[in-house]
C-alpha cells in the first residue's frame, strides 16, 4: 500500500510503529513506499541508492518483473498448503537449485537461522546415529554470525555481542577456534566432534573472506577425521561473492550448505542441502516446517535463480565488485577494504562508521554499519560501476564530514 492511497500521513505511520511494535531496528526516517532495480523511494518519490539490497537479499534488484510475475501467477492458484501433498514448485526449484549446485538432496525452511538450526540437527543426528550418544560436537568460528535462534545463536561465535547478552546459557556442544587459522580448528578436534560450521565469507565479523589455504586445510581436515564440513551461505552464497555459491570459488564441496537472502528474490524461503548419505539422517517426524517450501516462495525463488543465472550476475558480481573495492581503497581514512563479488566492507582508522552511515542517507545512499567502523554494502547484483562510481562519491564526502 502507498501512503498516498491510505488514510495516513507519514508521522502517523511513524507514529504507529512506535506505539504498537516492538522495535529493535535503528530506523532510518523515511518510509519505503515503493523499490524498483536499484533504488528504494520514500513517500515523495524520492530515490535512495541501495547498497544494502535488503540486507543481501534483492539481488536481482528491488521487485524483480520476473520474480513478481511468478508470484502473482501462483498466488492465483495455490498461496500455501502443508508439505504432504506434492507442489509443482518445489518439485521444479528442488531440481533446479541440487543441479546447479551440484548437491543430492534438498530441505526447505523459511529463513536464514532456521537453515542453520536444520543443517545443526542434521550434522547431529547423523552423527549420534552412526557413531554413538555423544557424537554431537561442533566447531564454528570466532566473530562468526549464524542467526538468532538458540542453535544458531550459540554456533555463533560472538559471546560479547549484543545478540547474545542477557540470553545465557546457551546450548552445549560447541566451541570457538580462530578464522582462518586451521592449527586452532585442528586443536579443537576431539572424539565426539561432528562437524567443523563456517562461513566462506564472515559477514557481521567484519567482512572477512576464508583464504584458500584455510578451506582446502578444513575439507582435508574434515576428510581426515571423519567430520562433516558445513557451510552457512545463507548470505554468501546465489552469486554474491561471484560464483553461484562461494564454495564454488574455493573448488571444494560442503558435506551440508544452508542458503537463504538472495534465494528467494525478496520471499522468505530457506534451504539445505546435503550429500545422500548425510541427508538419510533426516527421517519421516525427525525435522519439519509448516512454511518452508510455501508454493509462492518456490515460484518466486525458481524465478529469482534463473534471472541470476541466466544474466550472469555471479560474473558481474565479481567485475563491479573488483572496481568498487580497488576505488574503495582511495577513500580518505580507510584503515582496510575486504570482501569478494559484491560483498564489500570498507574499515575506517577510527569509530565513525555511524556518522558515516547517516553521512550516507543525508546524501541518499543506503549502507550499513558492523560494528563501530566498518561500513558493509552488498547491494543489488545488477549494479554498475556508474552505480558504484555515484556510491563512491557519497562516501567520500560522508567520510570527510565524519572526520572534521
Amino acid at each position: 500500500m502507498r501512503l498516498r492511497e491510505s488514510d495516513l500521513t507519514a508521522e502517523e505511520v511513524k507514529e504507529l510503529v512506535q506505539k504498537y511494535m516492538i522495535d529493535t531496528y535503528e530506523r532510518y526516517d523515511f518510509i519505503c513506499e515503493y523499490s524498483k532495480g536499484m533504488y528504494l523511494y520514500n513517500e515523495k518519490g524520492e530515490g535512495y541508492l541501495d547498497f544494502y539490497g535488503g540486507i543481501a537479499v534483492n539481488s536481482a534488484g528491488n521487485c524483480n518483473e520476473k520474480v513478481v510475475a511468478a508470484i502473482k501467477e501462483q498466488a492465483e492458484d495455490v498461496i500455501h498448503t502443508f508439505n504432504y501433498p506434492y507442489t509443482i514448485p518445489q518439485a521444479l526449484l528442488a531440481k533446479k537449485i541440487c543441479d546447479t549446485i551440484g548437491m543430492d538432496k534438498i530441505f526447505y525452511q523459511s529463513t536464514g537461522t532456521e537453515a542453520n538450526e536444520a543443517m545443526i540437527k542434521m550434522a547431529r543426528k547423523y552423527g549420534v546415529e552412526k557413531y554413538g550418544e555423544n557424537k554431537y560436537q561442533i566447531i564454528t568460528a570466532k566473530n562468526s554470525f549464524h542467526g538468532r535462534t538458540y542453535g544458531s545463536l550459540t554456533a555463533t561465535g560472538q559471546p560479547d555481542n549484543a545478540c547474545q547478552i542477557g540470553l545465557k546459557p546457551m546450548l552445549p556442544g560447541f566451541s570457538y577456534a580462530d578464522f582462518n587459522d586451521l592449527e586452532s580448528f585442528k586443536e579443537l578436534v576431539t572424539e565426539d566432534t561432528i562437524a567443523i560450521m563456517i562461513e566462506p565469507v564472515q559477514g557481521e565479523g567484519g567482512v572477512v573472506p576464508a583464504t584458500q589455504e584455510f578451506m582446502d586445510g578444513i575439507r582435508a581436515l574434515c576428510d581426515e577425521k571423519g567430520l562433516l564440513m558445513l557451510l552457512d551461505e545463507v548470505q554468501t552464497g546465489w552469486c554474491r561473492t561471484g560464483s553461484v555459491m562461494a564454495y564454488m570459488d574455493y573448488n571444494i564441496k560442503p558435506d551440508i550448505v544452508s542458503m537463504a537472502k538472495a534465494m528467494g528474490g525478496g520471499m522468505p524461503i530457506a534451504a539445505i542441502c546435503a550429500n545422500s548419505e548425510v541427508a538419510k539422517a533426516f527421517t519421516v517426524g525427525s525435522h519439519g516446517t509448516t512454511y518452508g517450501g510455501n508454493p509462492v516462495c518456490c515460484a518466486a525463488s525458481l524465478a529469482q535463480i534463473n534471472e541470476l543465472l541466466d544474466n550472469d550476475l555471479a560474473g558481474n558480481a565479481r567485475e563491479v565488485g573488483n572496481y568498487f573495492m580497488e576505488k574503495l581503497r582511495t577513500l580518505p581514512h580507510v584503515k582496510e577494504v575486504r570482501g569478494k563479488g559484491l560483498l564489500v566492507g570498507v574499515e575506517f582508522d577510527a569509530p565513525v562508521g555511524k556518522d558515516i552511515k547517516h553521512g550516507c542517507f543525508d546524501r541518499k545512499l543506503l549502507v550499513t554499519l558492523i560494528g563501530n567502523s566498518i561500513i558493509r554494502m552488498v547491494p543489488p547484483l545488477i549494479a554498475s560501476k556508474k552505480d558504484c562510481d555515484k556510491a563512491y562519491d557519497i562516501l567520500k564526502e560522508a567520510a570527510e564530514e565524519a572526520y572534521i
